[in-house]
């Protein structure tokens, strides 16, 4: 294998035989670093509670030596809950750096534009007049957040292609009117389904079981390596289309694979955990950041939402004590700050004489 440098990027270009693929030793690094935060944070969600066990005891029941009642708290309680959210985070976190990769707009996530919201629309069709249950739930939510995207796809069309502003402003009118469609379904059920659902709504990692694991780990898996397959190609597809089409890549039929990946990542996170807010959104922002890299980022924006959900459910759960906050709640905060903070930083480094005196 022979490694080449070459970019200002310090991009490495690693050869076994014909085969190529191009890597960065700080993206590299920080997904590293990012594995290595996500098994603290997840050991720090099955360790840190009212009830606490020692990090020691719960490294032991992992592995199958703990007592009953470490497998109970561990095995049964925390852990399932722990996992689905580290998945759930990482699809959530691949799907928005999809889709802001295909829109080239920081703010193309799947819960700006639409895709989410189409997805709550199925599920809480199957929750309210089908009797919910993990499949149909799951079946219905990917079938919504399909058919939201199949929509804004056709509506968001120039003539043979899709234009990215286009698809954002779109999926911004498509939201909303679903959105506004969800309330009427809430509205008219049942009183106990309608509080059900309005919790839903809002994002929950509680009671999550080994069931929704099983069901979740698959897709996700498969979506993954979907994703990481497609994402050398997407890179280039973020040039104007000449010149991608230039270097070989069909920038079009790129961008609809990538829109197809990303709406079932974001479709199985929201039948399994309800539409959680700003992961999808800020999680690529993050991860471009740390890697001071171009393209989408796919595998570190993942982790950062992984270990940004897992981090943000233990705290909703044990912040406030007895009671617990939809884990939603606490992203939609957290999110918020960051885009405040976010958007004063950019003001700051617009204002007149910022580029003498850099960016605050």
């Amino acid at each position: 294998m022979t490694v080449l440098s070459r970019g200002p990027e310090r991009t490495r270009v690693a050869r076994l035989g014909p085969a190529t693929a191009l890597w960065r030793p700080r993206t590299v690094v920080v997904c590293a670093l990012l594995l290595l935060a996500l098994a603290v944070a997840l050991l720090v969600a099955l360790s840190v509670s009212v009830n606490f066990v020692p990090p020691a005891r719960v490294i032991a029941t992992v592995f199958g030596h703990g007592t009953p009642a470490e497998r109970l708290i561990v095995g049964e309680l925390r852990m399932p809950r722990a996992l689905v959210g580290a998945v759930v985070g990482l699809a959530l976190g691949l799907s928005g750096a999809l889709f802001q990769s295909v829109t080239r707009n920081p703010l193309g996530s799947p819960d700006v534009i639409g895709f989410d919201t189409g997805a709550a629309t199925g599920a809480l069709v199957a929750m309210l007049f089908a009797g919910g249950g993990v499949v149909p739930t799951s079946v219905s939510a990917v079938l919504g957040g399909v058919c939201t995207a199949v929509l804004v796809l056709l509506l968001a069309q120039r003539g043979r292609s899709v234009a990215p502003l286009r698809l954002v402003l779109v999926g911004i009118g498509i939201g909303a009117t679903l959105a506004a469609v969800n309330s009427m379904l809430i509205v008219g059920a049942q009183v106990y389904d309608a509080q059900s659902a309005a919790v839903w709504l809002v994002g929950n990692l509680a009671g999550r079981g080994w069931d929704r694991l099983v069901v979740l780990g698959p897709v996700v898996a498969v979506a993954l390596v979907l994703a990481l397959l497609v994402g050398r190609s997407l890179a280039v597809a973020e040039f104007a289309d000449d010149r991608a089409a230039s270097l070989g890549v069909a920038p079009d039929r790129v961008r609809l694979l990538a829109v197809g990946i990303g709406v079932l990542l974001a479709s199985a996170a929201v039948a399994t955990a309800g539409p959680i807010a700003f992961i999808a959104l800020a999680a690529p922002q993050v991860a471009r950041r740390l890697t001071r890299a171009t393209g989408p980022n796919l595998l570190a924006s993942g982790l950062t939402g992984a270990v940004f959900l897992v981090l943000t459910d233990w705290a909703a759960r044990e912040a406030f004590q007895p009671r617990q906050l939809p884990v939603g709640v606490l992203t939609g905060v957290v999110g918020g700050l960051y885009l405040i903070w976010l958007l004063g930083r950019e003001w700051g480094a617009s204002r007149p004489g910022a580029a003498r005196g850099g960016r605050l």
